[in-house]
């Protein structure tokens, strides 16, 4: 007795139709998800508008439960309404933001909503704001708004879906765009560093091809080289083994109005020399025990200390470390002490742990900065770095070029003749 025919494979037409009916299901799912969204944004903004018959101290325990579920629903700007100016008045007098300051105002608030916006909101970006909308009977509109860094970030999650590749990763056209500010704000905070006579050293450590070299560039290449130096020291001399170990980098730090760089540090000892057997047992735990001691003393003596930690995962730093041995404008990257390196991950991962558990102090906190993408990696670092210092905007004066002076003039390109020049080839 013959057997059965399996059943026959699906054609290329039922393939698409299959495709196009997922398709349809798809966009039908998020069009549900949507206008839910929606109605629950409505529904919560309409809550806030009503017309009030209640006390103010109702009224702000309302928003304060309201504000909660907006932004556990993902809202990023909640309007909170129109408050009694009991709440936002000195003495009578409408509180002025220019004069006190929008922090400041927030002492008016009760204290639970107040403590809900410290705790959980201002982490995430927002900050209060007052409008005055009528000021013969001052009036206030408080509500919350993102500050300029919590903008950027919404800016950066609208722009998620539209300017990733394939894999997931930024765009350049983006990074550009985003960069370029990020830069500006680097030359305002040169300017406070240089008037204030300021003191900065920032920490660079990772593994191998975590993109230490790519941030820092990235963090230089618009500012001034005499401001912003970049250290990188190769290994230790003969006599630079005999002095303390941290000596060769404390002649490094900076004087007033610099930025050092430090492209690894001594945490070389914490990190490579562990792990390469370089130093022994008794030297190491010394070091992890010294360091956050020494550290204490800089910082007491008017540095500002940050140490960042870039990480790549295993997948990435393959793809990276591939990428060196082919191209020939990466090969240099690759020395025979990253080779022994790559094959001892889980050395360097408890090492870094250690590291990290040993020296990690309020007076000078490590910081992660995850670098798969390259891109992200060094926006999140210099936005990081910007948030740290505290600087404003110097105001300069304006530049006006002088005439130039026709005293003594004559064919300065005439004398150039018979002299030799570059072959232009390009």
């Amino acid at each position: 007795m013959a057997a059965e025919p399996d059943d026959a494979l699906p054609t290329a037409q039922d393939c698409r139709k299959q495709s196009a009916l997922m398709e349809a299901e798809k966009a039908a799912e998020y069009m549900r998800r949507r206008q839910a969204a929606d109605a629950e944004k409505k529904e919560l903004l309409d809550r806030l508008a009503r017309p009030s018959g209640v006390s103010d101290e109702e009224r702000m325990k309302r928003a304060t439960a309201i504000i909660k579920r907006a932004v556990s629903n993902g809202l990023t700007e909640v309007e909170v309404g129109r408050f009694s100016n009991k709440l936002f008045t000195d003495g009578g007098r409408a509180i002025n933001q220019q004069e006190r300051g929008w922090e400041d105002t927030l002492t008016g608030l009760p204290k639970e909503l107040y403590q809900f916006w410290k705790t959980y909101l201002q982490p995430r970006g927002y900050r209060v704001k007052f409008q005055i909308a009528d000021a013969g009977r001052h009036q206030h509109n408080p509500g919350l708004e993102l500050t300029a860094e919590g903008k950027r970030d919404v800016a950066m999650a609208k722009h998620k879906r539209t300017d990733e590749t394939k894999n997931g990763k930024m765009k350049r056209k983006l990074y550009e765009k985003e960069l370029r500010k990020l830069q500006v704000q680097l030359c305002h905070l040169q300017e406070w560093v240089k008037t204030k006579g300021l003191k900065i050293v920032i920490v660079f450590e990772g593994r191998d091809a975590a993109g230490k070299g790519g941030t820092i560039k990235a963090l230089t290449e618009r500012v001034s080289p005499r401001v912003f130096r970049v250290v990188a020291l190769p290994a230790p001399s003969d006599r630079e083994k005999t002095q303390l170990y941290i000596q060769r980098y404390v002649e490094r730090f900076p004087a007033a109005g610099e930025i050092i760089i430090f492209d690894r540090s001594w945490y070389n000892r914490a990190g490579v020399e562990r792990v390469m057997g370089f130093v022994d047992e008794h030297r190491y735990n010394r070091f992890l025990e010294l360091c956050p001691q020494v550290e204490k003393h800089v910082v007491d003596n008017g540095i500002t200390l940050i140490k960042i930690w870039l990480e790549a995962s295993m997948e990435e730093q393959d793809k990276r470390f591939a990428a060196r041995i082919d191209d020939p404008l990466r090969q240099w990257k690759l020395s025979p002490m990253d080779i022994e390196s790559y094959a001892r991950w889980y050395d360097y991962s408890r090492a870094r742990d250690r590291m990290l558990k040993s020296t990690d102090s309020r007076h000078a906190p490590w910081y992660i900065v995850r670098s798969d993408d390259k891109r992200r990696g060094r926006l999140n670092c210099i936005s990081h770095i910007l948030n740290t210092i505290p600087y404003k905007k110097i105001r300069r004066p304006k530049v006006k070029l002088p005439k130039r002076s026709a005293k003594g003039a004559y064919d300065d390109q005439a004398t150039l003749k018979g002299r030799r020049f570059v072959r232009e080839l390009y």
